[in-house]
């Protein structure tokens, strides 16, 4: 019997492997490349009032080769856990608007 990991962990961050796989259908996007976001000098972290139901959630907006990347995560057990990602015209919006 082959014991299948669902949750991955990658340095600080975690996620579910059946969300990340989702993800890279719907957005093109896995969660490796949307932990490189946080590595941005210029990232903008936003509260996800959206979707922060049942915890709090955040959105992450910075650059990946050259894209700006959206980045859905929360914390748990003192790690990040991606929730989503993906190339938004939104969040390249507010990468690029100065800031007040």
């Amino acid at each position: 019997m082959v014991d299948f990991i669902r949750e991955r962990i990658y340095g600080s961050f975690v996620w579910d492997r059946e969300k990340e796989l989702a993800n890279i259908r719907k957005h093109g996007v896995d969660f490796k490349t949307a932990a490189q976001v946080f590595k941005d000098t210029r990232i903008k972290i936003y509260i996800d009032e959206k979707h922060a139901k049942e915890e709090r959630r955040f959105l992450c907006i910075g650059k990946v080769k050259g894209r700006v990347l959206t980045v859905r995560f929360t914390y748990r057990e003192g790690k990040i856990r991606i929730i989503g990602a993906g190339y938004w015209r939104k969040g390249k919006r507010y990468y690029e608007k100065k800031d007040d």
